[in-house]
């Protein structure tokens, strides 16, 4: 890869670096900083910039459940503006023709009049006994079109499970809900999903356990779910033995059949029918039009992050040679600051988060100041020492543990960034303004998913052959553990 140099900020940092290494060459001081003394360096500028730039941070609050017409537009809308910005970046994609179908057939569902039931949970726990039931006996009575399906049964995989496309959700569960169960339940109700907690296989419980149960799904679902929407029922009964003694002494036995036990949840579904109809449909809409938005995204994000990553690997190698062929390890941290300061630059703009100077130097001053606080410049520096002295061929060249380091921060510094702009909202996303605690997350997150041996030995050894190509002769090389 050409690296192009042709940044004026890389110009003054990198030239401002080599000024003052010869500068002290000239007066001869035979002072060194340590690398103690840079990451305190690191730490102070950092400290300056956020002090000096420190911005608001901002508030993430969970989805709330929107039930009109203008929301659904609103979302719509949204979603169509996802798509287009994907299909200006992604100009030989056929993803933005198939989103944009699917976004047009949800507008012409706006006013629909049937209604989508599905009924979801674990295995074994009666849904489809529940469907056939409702079916016969609710469904059926009502001039509107209902519609009931079943999903896979939950919790079977846990990375595979299925996906809520109704406007209503019957939650069905054999008894008293799992840690499992109420996870889902908890996410389903945030994302605005309307739901009903069924518990079915009422008849296998005594009265007195059957109170205690229901009393423990309303206690565990408070703040959730209001009372009147769980639900106790027995879709498919048992049959029961029953022994009719005779007048001789005898008995006779038979199997009798029980009654679905079904009123509770279909009063409650025809209430919710009468009042909350066009509500569910609209809210609904709003959901999927998420859906397809959030698919845009992540369209758009794989798109940017193949355009973020050459330019990640381009600023990683300029820092590893910047650092390598100055002698004077104090002076590193200007040129690697400029460099981080062009990348936070260059990768904002991929992002359409444009950043002033200032702005740029501020972040990537953060970012040098987090990775000391977190300690993640003292455990990388290390480990890379550790990887370098098992080949003796990269070990010996002089700065090969400070060129490498650079570029590996510098790496997971662009790698934070990328991460980080994902995160954020297409639209509306604040110019220039960094949650410092979201990005601190974002950071130590990827830290570890680098961290892996295999993954740093290969960074090691294909940094340090490129720095070894720059080794010209012996008066450049050294021993790295002096």
């Amino acid at each position: 890869m050409t690296l192009n140099l042709r940044r004026p900020i890389l110009i003054g940092g990198i030239g401002l670096s080599a000024a003052l290494w010869l500068l002290e060459t000239l007066q001869h001081s035979g002072s060194e900083m340590g690398e103690t003394a840079l990451i305190g360096l690191a730490a102070a500028g950092a400290g300056y910039w956020w002090w000096k730039q420190q911005s608001p941070k901002l508030e993430l609050a969970l989805p709330q459940p929107l039930a009109n017409r203008e929301a659904a537009e609103k979302a719509i809308a949204a979603s169509e503006t996802a798509i287009k910005l994907l299909a200006s970046e992604a100009q030989n994609s056929a993803d933005p023709a198939n989103l944009t179908a699917k976004l047009d057939r949800l507008r012409t569902e706006l006013d629909r009049q049937d209604l989508r039931i599905t009924v979801t949970g674990g295995k074994a726990v009666g849904k489809t006994a529940l469907i056939q039931v409702l079916n016969s006996n609710w469904a059926s009575q009502h001039q509107q079109k209902l519609s009931l399906q079943e999903t896979a049964p939950l919790f079977a995989n846990t990375n595979a499970d299925a996906k809520i496309n109704g406007d209503l959700a019957l939650f069905v569960t054999a008894g008293d809900i799992t840690d499992s169960e109420f996870q889902t339940l908890s996410q389903l109700a945030s994302a605005g999903q309307r739901v009903l907690l069924v518990w079915n296989k009422l008849d296998q419980y005594l009265p007195e356990q059957q109170s205690q149960v229901l009393h423990s799904l309303q206690q565990k679902m408070q703040g959730i779910l209001g009372t009147e929407d769980i639900i106790a029922i027995a879709a498919s009964p048992n049959s029961i033995k029953v022994r009719q003694h005779q007048a001789d002494g005898t008995f006779k036995e038979r199997i009798e059949n029980q009654v679905s036990q079904l009123d509770a949840l279909t009063e409650r579904l025809t209430k919710i029918l009468t009042e909350e109809r066009q509500q569910l449909v609209w809210a609904s809409a709003v959901r999927e039009a998420a859906s397809i938005k959030l698919e845009a995204k992540t369209l758009l994000n794989a798109v940017r992050r193949d355009r973020g990553i050459p330019i990640i690997e381009q600023y990683q190698y300029i820092a590893a040679a910047a650092v390598f062929t100055n002698p004077v390890p104090a002076l590193d941290l200007l040129a690697t600051t400029a460099i981080s300061t062009q990348l936070v630059i260059d990768l904002g703009a991929i992002y359409q988060q444009k950043f002033s100077l200032d702005q740029a130097k501020t972040v990537a001053a953060t970012l040098a100041n987090q990775m000391f606080k977190l300690g993640l410049v003292e455990l990388s520096t290390q480990t890379i020492t550790g990887l370098l002295k098992s080949n003796a061929v990269t070990y010996v060249a002089g700065g090969a543990v400070q060129g490498i380091s650079a570029a590996y921060f510098t790496r997971i510094a662009g790698l934070s960034l990328i991460e980080y702009f994902q995160s954020q909202e297409l639209e509306n996303a604040p110019k220039g303004i960094f949650n410092l605690d979201q990005l601190t997350k974002t950071l130590q997150a990827v830290f570890t998913q680098n961290q892996q041996v295999s993954f740093l030995q290969s960074f090691v050894n294909q940094v340090a052959s490129r720095l070894s190509s720059q080794v010209s002769g012996p008066e450049t090389v050294k021993s790295a553990a002096n």
